[in-house]
């Protein structure tokens, strides 16, 4: 009996799109997707050490809120800092900050950690990625994820002035933020 090269195909590209499908919906619990112009970045949160911070990471994804926001404080060889709506390092969500959760996780390369003001209770929407270890910020900052997959992503991210504490002209943006699963 002969193959109908269409009706093969179809089903193919049907049994492709299912295994799409099913991908996103097998990510693990607590993943995020981080969209720039150059890529994407994949992240575990993790809700196992710092829960509080990592459920308002995921409300404030579900929101959309982090579309479009700058990476405002990107210095190389430490860390690119985001998740200020005005663009300045001192913006914030209209959520309340969240009480610090510190553990003995180690800041390495990939590491997601929450930005704060000097109060260790004051973090609230911006996170950095670091670029290399920054063992002096272990037990003093709140460690929320690691970067998975797209860390040659992340190193394209535009740097700032060391000078000026890592300011950022011109600078890149995050396209989207979306949990796992969320296709809008």
């Amino acid at each position: 009996m002969p193959i109908d090269r269409r009706s093969f195909t179809l089903a193919a590209l049907s049994a492709a799109a299912l295994v799409g499908a099913a991908h996103a919906e097998d990510a693990p619990p607590h993943t995020l997707y981080l969209d720039t112009k150059d890529g994407r970045i994949v992240i575990k949160l993790r809700a196992d050490i710092a829960p509080k911070h990592a459920a308002q990471i995921e409300t404030l994804a579900k929101r959309h809120f982090y579309d479009g926001i700058v990476f405002h404080r990107v210095i190389d060889g430490f860390m690119a800092q985001t998740g200020d709506p005005t663009g300045t390092g001192m913006g914030k969500s209209d959520l309340p900050n969240i009480p610090a959760e510190f553990s003995k996780e180690k800041f390495v390369r990939g590491t997601l950690g929450m930005a704060r003001s000097q109060s260790p209770d004051s973090a609230n929407s911006q996170f950095f990625i670091c670029l290399a270890p920054a063992r002096y910020l272990e037990e003093q900052y709140t460690v929320i994820g690691e970067v998975v997959s797209g860390m040659d992503v992340v190193d394209k991210i535009k740097k700032g002035d060391k000078a000026d504490n890592g300011k950022v002209s011109s600078p890149d943006k995050i396209i989207k933020l979306r949990l796992a699963g969320d296709n809008s």
